[in-house]
């Protein structure tokens, strides 16, 4: 590991891409090093691209012989969690450490090889990955759970720690199907009682809602089917009505020059099995499965806003 140059030469670089993407045939979809550099450099013009490659080639170089349970290159697993950081428009040092988050923990690198090629803030980030990653969560129970969360976050010294966590995890539940029965259920309870109540803490609510919904396929999977194929089944009726009620938002308030974005979408599938547990009703009988939102430009006009869409419909 000592040996590997601090700027990795083009060929090298270009000869791992073959090695890593080529070898077998992917059953889930590929990230690849450029996917990660373009999304970085999209809202980080100035990012280290050198840095990004390095640790690519040292990763790869880790992992070298090592697949996932799906049969994919394990490299597919950082690179993954490292694309998944640039959509939380992480820094160049953060998307590094997604990169390199697994080489302390599944290969022989040391944190000294990493700190020698990368620094100590990198080598310092991946260790503190590599700590949390041996906790032992034995229980689930709510003050037990909050008790976790709380290490999690003392543990973690620099908050960009828990963020590529909460990456890592989101990428390890969507390959979860290769785990087995007993390990699914574990590993789905554990991400719904710790990491999507963290994610919720730190405001991240794509990754809380995703975490959520596929722990509860995991968890309870008949209930996931229902809901799954009462919500197809009604698909083209919801793009309809929110197109419709984005036209209707959209249109009343031009008419008050009020500069404005709608979006709508339907609400994740766990929030909606928890206002049916909680309420006792059937699918059927969920009026609010889609959820609007709208941006202004200020404060006056969010008040604004407000008055004109109850004056179009009665608030509950």
């Amino acid at each position: 590991m000592n040996s590997l140059s601090l700027l990795p030469a083009k060929s090298e670089l270009e000869r791992i891409q073959l090695m890593t993407e080529d070898d077998s045939e992917p059953t889930l979809s590929i990230v690849r090093i450029n996917d990660i550099i373009e999304s970085l450099k999209s809202y980080y013009p100035n990012a280290d691209i050198n840095l990004i490659e390095k640790a690519y080639i040292f990763s790869a170089k880790a992992h070298q012989g090592q697949n996932r349970l799906s049969g994919e290159p394990y490299l597919s697993h950082p690179l993954q969690v490292a694309y998944l950081l640039t959509k939380m428009k992480m820094d160049d040092i953060t998307i590094a450490t997604g990169i390199l988050h697994d080489t302390m923990e599944d290969t022989p690198t040391t944190f000294d090889e990493i700190e020698e090629i990368f620094g100590t803030k990198i080598a310092s980030l991946v260790d503190g990955l590599t700590k949390i990653s041996r906790i032992n969560f034995s229980s689930t129970e709510e003050q037990q759970a909050e008790n976790f969360r709380k290490m999690i976050l003392a543990m973690a010294q620099d908050i960009r720690i828990v963020l590529i966590k909460l990456a890592d995890r989101l990428h390890n539940m969507k390959t979860l199907e290769f785990q087995t029965p007993e390990k699914q259920k574990t590993i789905a309870q554990e991400t719904l009682d710790i990491y999507s109540p963290l994610a919720n803490r730190l405001g991240i609510d794509w990754i809380k809602t995703e975490l959520e919904d596929l722990a509860f396929k995991f968890l309870y999977p008949k209930e996931f089917n229902y809901l799954d194929e009462m919500i197809k089944n009604k698909k083209a009726e919801h793009i309809k009505y929110i197109a419709e009620v984005k036209k209707i938002i959209s249109e009343r308030l031009n008419q008050f020059n009020i500069h404005n974005e709608v979006s709508g979408r339907l609400k994740h599938y766990y929030s909606i099995y928890l206002k049916m547990l909680r309420q006792k009703i059937e699918f059927d009988q969920v009026y609010d499965l889609i959820a609007f939102r709208v941006i202004v430009d200020s404060i006056k006009d969010c008040y604004a806003t407000l008055g004109i869409i109850h004056s179009v419909w009665t608030p509950v």
